[in-house]
């Protein structure tokens, strides 16, 4: 997904406002005052109002004092709830009423770092700094996502929504699986024979009705990991024996034990002992999972619209040297050492 391992900004914000008004407090007690607390505060303050007074927002005419803002600098503006929001943080950090000097002090530091900010934009800091490119791109995702997000499919949607996508819904079935292991490591010194002669040999006593658990002892290898004799979805049976050995497992039919199969040089003989099918659930039992999915789906195809308006707005330009092959010059070089 796009916004996979991307920071939930309204969190982000709220968490990094907080700490602007610690970091308020911190300035105005006597023992962090002096010009060394403040260089802290500007510092900490150019990282943080990046992501707490947006950037993302048009720009307003600054004669102008919307009803929302508590101040305009230059072209932007702090809104009124984030500094009501910095201002709270304030009040539980003090053990004394706020007045009226720290509320002044409280929005004259949010002008600090809303002018560090636009300062830090005009030198193309956010062009250069990983960070900071980070925080942005993660706030534009949820500024394009965000309307997505906030409204609620109907009921008829989430049906369309489940019906189109059952087979995503679908639980896997599991199976019971049985594997005996033939390993071609000793083959040489080994008296009972070559690993596929073993194979093929206990293939006909399993045939003829042996124990399984005689035949592995006559002629298999021990397995490091043998799979566990339980029903288990398909995927945790791969982990166990493969991808090459859970698709000819789930060809077989239940009870029937397969020919000798090759894999990474060894010999298999499987066996599924038993095996549940598919589950479809209703729409009603998991009516909560196909809103969350069809809303996440909705968000990526926002974005993916989003970026696709960028691209045929904005030019670009690729090195399409940067995908041809090396393999030849690579070659070339070889031959003349």
């Amino acid at each position: 997904r796009f916004r996979c391992g991307m920071l939930d900004a309204p969190r982000g914000r709220t968490r990094d406002i907080a700490r602007a008004g610690r970091s308020i407090v911190s300035e105005a007690t006597p023992e962090t005052s002096g010009r060394g607390a403040w260089l802290l505060l500007v510092g900490a303050a150019l990282g943080l109002a990046i992501a707490s007074f947006g950037l993302l927002e048009p720009k307003i005419d600054p004669s102008l004092l919307p009803e929302d803002a508590a101040a305009v600098v230059g072209e932007r503006k702090i809104r009124r709830v984030d500094y009501e929001r910095v201002l709270s943080g304030v009040a539980g950090d003090l053990r004394s009423p706020i007045d009226d000097a720290m509320r002044r002090r409280v929005l004259d530091r949010m002008i600090d770092e809303e002018l560090l900010v636009q300062r830090a934009l005009s030198l193309g800091l956010a062009g250069i700094d990983r960070r900071v490119r980070g925080e942005l791109t993660s706030s534009m995702i949820d500024s394009i996502v965000s309307e997505v997000d906030s409204t609620e499919p109907d009921s008829d949607q989430i049906a369309d929504h489940y019906e189109e996508n059952v087979d995503f819904f679908t639980r896997p079935g599991r199976l019971q699986a049985q594997r005996i292991y033939f390993s071609p490591r000793r083959d040489e010194g080994d008296p009972r024979g070559p690993a596929s002669e073993r194979a093929a040999a206990a293939l006909l006593r399993l045939q003829a009705g042996d124990a399984p658990d005689t035949v592995e002892d006559d002629l298999a290898d021990r397995q490091v990991s043998p799979v566990p004799n339980t029903m288990l979805p398909p995927s945790k049976v791969r982990d166990y024996v493969g991808p090459s050995l859970l698709a000819a497992l789930m060809q077989l039919e239940t009870g029937i034990w397969s020919e000798p199969t090759e894999s990474n040089g060894s010999y298999h003989i499987l066996r599924v002992l038993d095996r549940e099918p598919p589950v479809v659930p209703t729409l009603e039992e998991i009516e909560s999972l196909v809103r969350q999915d069809l809303k996440r789906r909705r968000g990526d195809d926002a974005l993916r619209a989003y970026l696709e308006s960028l691209k045929a707005e904005t030019p670009i330009a690729i090195d399409e040297r940067l995908f041809e092959t090396t393999e030849a010059p690579r070659g070339e070089a070889a031959s003349s050492s």
